[in-house]
């Protein structure tokens, strides 16, 4: 049974839609990502799961359970925000035992649920510290366990790492993924951060403009978008026009680009493309391969962008079509105005229908 289920969920704000019939459902012990830009209703929707919202229509459901009308504190479910919302005229023990509180907890299991929290989030002893004494990594760990201690079944994150610097920002993620695994918890995550729902969701949804786009592994996202705007969102991606010249080999077609004709692959099931067709094409700049030409280049390089590890190149096509390459481990330095030709496999040309 799905831990949360959202199902056909409307949010309007006025005459706003924010929310427009999104139906998801949410595995027991997953940690699952909602992933879009400014405004794309992902925050609403972590929102209306945790009950800080009621949904215009359709239903929230919790291990098959209608919560819709539940109010939060009833969802077994806790919230780390944002912004952290901690009280600073409380020391750390006191902000993580406010919600122990308010359930009317005895005073001697507070303490020891307070301790054990403290001991999830890698802080112990810190009962006494102030909050105006932590950093903002330690203050995201204390908003954390605050979440923790009254040992929900789910843990809702609206963008917790956002207002860290970026060293803390990577500390956190295997932090964050090692709480709601060691603890049994399903995780909501709301992010606007590619390389955060990348490197920890199990899955993802990725949205846009109140609705869900596509719903999958980060490895499934990534290698397979299904639109042009989750192939575009989510990494770095050549987007490119083409006209369909006929079929290839069994789920590709070949097509034609300005940067050439190439065989590519259908990742959108119960869909094949007619020849003549105007379809998009993504192909990622890591996959193109690239070489120095002689008389017979396809094109030259505008800009090499070198930053150890990886190279970037900018290469202007003879149609005029500029082209995103990566190179990996570089061994040598292409220069500016250097002839080259490309050659891109099937696998990593995406036919896509818009």
């Amino acid at each position: 049974m799905e831990a949360i289920r959202a199902d056909s969920v409307v949010k309007d704000f006025g005459e706003v839609r924010a929310l427009n019939e999104v139906s998801i459902g949410i595995e027991p012990g997953e940690l699952f990502f909602l992933l879009g830009g400014s405004g794309c209703g992902k925050t609403t929707l972590l929102r209306c799961i945790a009950g800080l919202e009621q949904p215009t229509a359709g239903r929230i459901f919790f291990e098959g359970e209608d919560v819709t009308d539940l109010p939060t504190h009833k969802r077994e479910a806790a919230m780390v925000f944002q912004s952290y919302a901690l009280w600073p005229h409380m020391t750390v023990g006191q902000n993580i035992a406010f919600g122990l509180e308010e359930r009317k907890v005895a005073r001697d299991e507070i303490a020891e649920r307070v301790r054990e929290a403290l001991d999830m989030v890698k802080m112990p002893g810190f009962e006494e510290r102030g909050i105006d004494q932590m950093s903002g990594g330690q203050q995201q760990r204390v908003s954390l366990a605050r979440a923790l201690v009254v040992k929900p079944k789910c843990l809702l994150l609206d963008e917790p790492l956002s207002n860290l610097d970026a060293q803390l920002r990577l500390e956190m993620r295997s932090e964050i993924r090692r709480i709601v695994k060691e603890n049994g918890l399903t995780g909501v995550y709301v992010t606007h951060d590619q390389a955060e729902a990348l490197s920890m969701a199990d899955r993802l949804a990725v949205m846009d403009g109140g609705r869900v786009q596509q719903v999958g592994s980060p490895e499934d996202i990534y290698r397979n978008p299904a639109t042009s705007y989750v192939a575009s969102f989510i990494g770095e991606t050549n987007l490119l026009t083409a006209t369909v010249q006929g079929p290839a080999d069994a789920g590709c077609v070949v097509v034609k680009t300005d940067a050439g004709e190439f065989a590519g692959r259908l990742t959108v099931g119960n869909w094949t493309p007619g020849e003549g067709d105007q379809v998009s094409v993504s192909v990622r700049p890591e996959a193109v391969r690239i070489e120095e030409a002689g008389n017979d280049s396809q094109g030259e390089i505008l800009e090499t962008t070198y930053l150890g590890e990886i190279i970037q190149y900018r290469v202007k096509m003879v149609s005029g079509l500029e082209l995103q390459i990566s190179e990996m481990n570089p061994r040598q330095v292409m220069a500016q105005g250097a002839g080259v030709k490309i050659e891109i496999h099937p696998e990593d040309v995406v036919v896509l229908r818009e």
